[in-house]
C-alpha cells in the first residue's frame, strides 16, 4: 500500500463534468450534484484505512455542510475493483447503506473522471465554490490510518464553511494523505 499526499490547491480551476452511475441506480452529473453554495467532490473507496478512519465524521460533516451551508457533496470510487473486491459496486452499495451516505456514491469504472480531476489518493478532496471554482484541496482532519482525537480541528469542514460564506478557501491548506488510487493495468 503506497501512501501519497495531494498536490497544492490550484485555486480557481474549474470542476470537471461527469456522468457516472450511482449506487442508487441513477446516473449523476456535476450539475445534479452541485449545491447552492458549492460542491465537495471526494475520491474515496471502501477498503482504504485512511477512508475508514474518517467515514463516520465524513457523513456527519457532509450532512451538516448540505443542511446548514448549501454545500453538496459527491463521492467517486475510481479504484480497479479487480484489485480489491471490497471496492466492488455491490460493496459500495452496502457501505453507502450501512453509513447512510448523505451524498451520491458513484463508480468511475473507466477511471477517466479521476484522471481528469488529477486525483491521486483516497481520500482526495476537491472543494468548489458556487461558481464551481476549486477552493480547497486539503485534508479532512488530522486522521491518518487511525481516527484523530474527537477534538481535532475539522480542516475540511471549516474550509468549506468559509467557501460557502465567502466563495474563497483558506490560503493555507494541509494536503490530504491516503492510499494511492489503484489504477488499471496500462492506466
Amino acid at each position: 500500500m503506497v501512501s501519497l499526499e495531494t498536490p497544492v490547491c490550484d485555486f480557481g480551476a474549474p470542476a470537471v463534468d461527469f456522468a457516472l452511475p450511482g449506487v442508487d441506480g441513477q446516473t449523476w452529473t456535476l450539475e445534479q450534484c452541485r449545491g447552492e453554495n458549492g460542491l465537495l467532490v471526494m475520491f474515496i473507496c471502501n477498503h482504504c484505512p485512511y477512508v475508514k478512519a474518517i467515514r463516520e465524521r465524513l457523513v456527519r460533516d457532509t450532512r451538516e455542510l448540505r443542511d446548514q451551508h448549501g454545500i453538496n457533496s459527491v463521492a467517486i470510487m475510481a479504484n480497479d475493483p479487480s484489485e480489491y473486491e471490497e471496492d466492488s459496486f455491490e460493496n459500495m452499495q452496502k457501505v453507502a447503506a450501512e453509513y447512510d451516505f448523505p451524498f451520491p456514491y458513484l463508480m468511475d469504472a473507466t477511471q477517466e473522471v479521476a484522471k481528469a480531476y488529477g486525483a491521486v489518493c483516497t481520500p482526495d478532496f476537491f472543494g468548489y465554490n458556487a461558481a464551481l471554482e476549486l477552493q480547497y484541496r486539503g485534508r479532512f482532519d488530522a486522521s491518518r490510518k487511525d481516527t484523530a482525537p474527537a477534538d481535532a480541528r475539522r480542516d475540511l469542514f471549516e474550509a468549506m464553511v468559509q467557501v460557502a460564506e465567502t466563495g474563497r478557501g483558506p490560503a493555507e491548506q494541509i494536503p490530504s494523505m491516503g492510499c494511492s488510487i489503484k489504477w488499471k493495468e496500462g492506466g
